[in-house]
């Protein structure tokens, strides 16, 4: 899928690799644990008037790949559903609001994460 989560001792590092990266315009996002307000699986539908700074996107197909910025809120999206998305709410963080992204096992996934939340 062109995303691998890595999880350090304080950082959680999400890697885009890849043609998911070449559409994304982007490599790498460090996210500080405690940074990280809220994470789950859910859907998501991007709004008709988000706006691209940089990254791909292709409506119709729901494809969105890239950062984007909607409401004064930055989003950092990656998916090719709308459904079963890992979705990361942060605060504070140097761009992001929001972290929303395909990957495989994402409810097995977010409790690792919310794991290494409670042990920072």
């Amino acid at each position: 899928m062109g995303k691998e989560l890595h999880f350090g001792k304080d950082i959680l590092t999400l890697k885009v690799t890849g043609l998911t990266s070449f559409f994304a315009f982007k490599r790498k996002i460090l996210i500080p644990y405690k940074m990280i307000e809220e994470v789950f699986v859910g859907s998501f539908q991007a709004p008709q008037w988000m706006i691209r700074a940089p990254g791909t996107s292709f409506a119709p197909l729901n494809i969105y790949e890239g950062s984007f910025k909607y409401r004064d809120e930055w989003y950092f999206l990656s998916y090719a559903r709308t459904d079963s998305l890992l979705k990361i709410e942060l605060k504070g963080h140097e761009k992001y609001n929001y972290i929303i992204i395909q990957i495989d096992n994402p409810t097995e996934i977010a409790a690792s994460i919310r794991r290494h939340i409670h042990l920072n």
